[in-house]
């Protein structure tokens, strides 16, 4: 799902079968309101509960956004963990997160989260929630004007410095 939105926003194209992530950096320029910003996106090898986040996922990391797949209740449980390990690592500091369930196309039938679940979560966590289908290219540009939205919020650090990390 990560590489598949990340894919979706920087070329515009949905992939149907990629090699597995062992991590890959995109790059996209990216303008909100008036002001353009050179986002670094890194996607990530698929985490687990039980994996050591390396220091790369903390240091210079301006923002996160954290994706499950609505069609599994294993991946909304892991993305909570990893999650807290962020926060964990980071020193317990309020921390820039957009929570992503993708997916969101597929049927009723084949959905293992609810919205309403990842909406809470993002609540507990104080960030922003969506649902997104990297299939049908839904969602996928608000993500990452939404992220950018949050570094500001959250480090006011919108109109200093136009170059963000995000994970």
């Amino acid at each position: 799902g990560k590489t598949s939105l990340a894919h979706q926003f920087v070329e515009g194209k949905f992939l149907d079968c990629y090699d597995p992530t062992v991590e890959s950096t995109y790059s996209k320029m990216v303008v909100v309101g008036k002001d353009e910003f050179h986002l670094q996106l890194v996607d990530t090898a698929g985490q687990d509960e039980y994996t050591i986040l390396p220091h790369s996922f903390v240091i210079g990391i301006h923002g996160y956004v954290l994706v499950y797949s609505v069609t599994s209740l294993r991946s909304f449980q892991v993305v909570k963990t990893l999650h807290n390990k962020l926060y964990e690592s980071r020193g317990k500091t309020r921390m820039p997160v957009v929570l992503v369930g993708n997916k969101a196309d597929l049927s009723l039938q084949s959905r293992e989260v609810k919205t309403d679940e990842g909406r809470k979560l993002a609540e507990s966590w104080g960030a922003i929630f969506l649902e997104s289908s990297a299939k049908e290219s839904q969602g996928t540009q608000g993500i990452f004007t939404k992220i950018i939205e949050e570094i500001d919020r959250v480090d006011n650090s919108y109109s200093r410095e136009h170059r963000c990390r995000l994970m």
